[in-house]
């Protein structure tokens, strides 16, 4: 049975179906409130491996029939995530309560402990370093090649294509550590009824209509933030990365080939695209007075009742924000998620890839994995998550989601070429960039001297592509 509550819609059109069977990148780390623990209560016996379980050893996930197989295995297994928001009894949509609660109804010998953390995306990398983690988390951003010293494979790439979307995210070597949460969309949750009333008729297609958009929401409104940074939470500064492939080029395979052999790849194309477009949408609505008086006192829990009562215009999120900005108050209705300002050729792209991942401890007790594979596969299957989480559908042929963009190609990015891999860490690696990588503090800085006017937004970027173009040097990476 599937939890699902309805939400207002803002947008029109029906997702077309082709963008199922989609895979890709958005690592759009974020979504949480203060580290607290919700221990979800069964009748069940404490954790001790059921005769199914001991008999027949781990069952893959392609294998496990949910409502049938293990339902009466006992096991607890704790399950560490970033969305704090789910704990909170003001919460509009679904709770982790109440996902545990439809759970248990079939498989109530498994205790599912909930622990969430507004500091996830730092402290789930310190839990994995201490060697002491949860049966069950949502994987950070760690180098691909130290995903099986932490997680147990769910299968094999050719089988998990099979049973979900995105399975490639978090493949190494042909096995499949990572079952995304949901997936999403890339582009900017914004308040309607403020651009509305500024005479914003259209939504922006370009850098520059976006800007003149801010521009006339300020002369409409100075009480109003055009653009909320969000600076203060670091970790949605990363956030501006995952505009810079798919959304500015138009091209899939940027991210994992095109960037990493291209010359000077942060300059100006001229034409309103590429990585160039993307953050000079930023450094000018900082420059211009666009954006809060002080970016170092942003709330992020705070921002989310502010664009519900229209006191920001707009904030540069993935999809994920959108149902959070829409339960944040009595105004869902004038919440809506626009495509990111950017025409390549006259059309607008967005990246649609996976959320967080769920991963399951590889040094867990057989009886708490099989538990663990059982849960992910059920909330993956059953519980409705990405659909009341208006995001994109994870089971394989699954056509189910809210969301859709009018006119906009939804598309994934293009795995690495074989044998370069690990490329992408090693450039940043070398380089310090931290590109689609968490590097919060790189675009952080980018308000910073925007503010300050003590650096120009061409003498940044052509401080990335020094960088850029000496690590590439560093490791022998014939340029384009």
């Amino acid at each position: 049975m599937k939890i699902k509550k309805l939400l207002a819609l803002s947008m029109s059109a029906v997702m077309m179906s082709t963008l199922a069977a989609c895979s890709g990148s958005a690592d759009e780390a974020d979504k949480a409130p203060a580290k607290e623990e919700a221990a979800v209560e069964t009748d069940g016996q404490e954790a001790a491996g059921s005769e199914e379980a001991s008999e027949t050893g781990l069952k893959s996930y392609a294998d496990i029939v949910l409502g049938e197989d293990f339902t009466d295995l006992q096991a607890e297994i704790s399950f560490f995530n970033n969305r704090t928001d789910l704990d909170s009894e003001d919460y509009g949509g679904v709770r982790w309560v109440e996902y545990m609660e439809e759970f248990n109804k079939t498989y109530p010998g498994i205790k599912v402990n909930v622990i969430t953390d507004t500091n996830y995306a730092e402290d789930a990398k310190t839990h994995l370093q201490s060697g002491d983690y949860e049966t069950v988390m949502m994987i950070p951003s760690i180098d691909k090649s130290d995903l099986s010293s932490y997680f147990e494979s769910f299968g094999s790439l050719d089988v998990m294509n099979t049973q979900i979307n995105y399975a490639d995210h978090w493949e190494y070597k042909g096995e499949v550590y990572g079952v995304p949460s949901t997936a999403t969309a890339q582009g900017i949750v914004y308040n309607k009824r403020v651009f509305e009333e500024a005479g914003v008729t259209e939504l922006p297609k370009t850098p520059d209509e976006f800007i003149a958009a801010l521009k006339k929401i300020k002369e409409y409104n100075s009480d109003i933030i055009p653009l909320y940074t969000n600076y203060a939470a670091g970790w949605t500064m990363g956030s501006w990365d995952d505009y810079t492939g798919v959304s500015a080029t138009g091209d899939a395979a940027f991210t994992n080939n095109t960037i990493i052999h291209t010359t000077d790849p942060f300059k100006n194309y001229e034409d309103g695209t590429h990585p160039y477009a993307v953050y000079k949408i930023l450094y000018d609505a900082v420059a211009e007075g666009l954006t809060e008086e002080d970016y170092s006192t942003t709330d992020w829990e705070g921002c989310k009742g502010m664009i519900n009562r229209g006191e920001i215009g707009c904030m540069v999120l993935g999809s994920w924000a959108y149902p959070q900005m829409e339960a944040a108050g009595e105004n869902a209705a004038d919440i809506g998620y626009m495509p990111f300002p950017i025409s390549v050729d006259g059309k607008q792209y967005a990246l649609a890839g996976p959320d967080y991942c769920y991963g399951v401890n590889v040094n867990a007790p057989e009886n708490e994995k099989q538990a663990a594979l059982v849960f992910v596969k059920w909330m993956t299957e059953e519980s409705g998550f990405a659909y009341n989480e208006d995001g994109l559908p994870i089971k394989a042929g699954s056509t189910e989601t809210k969301l859709a963009f009018d006119n906009v190609e939804f598309m994934q990015e293009t795995p690495a070429l074989e044998g370069e891999e690990d490329l992408l860490n090693e450039l940043n690696s070398e380089s310090e960039m931290n590109f689609r990588a968490g590097g919060d503090r790189r675009v952080q800085l980018i308000i910073e001297h925007a503010s300050m006017g003590d650096m120009t937004f061409d003498e940044i970027m052509d401080d990335w592509n020094q960088k850029w173009t000496d690590a590439q040097d560093v490791l022998g990476i014939e340029r384009n």
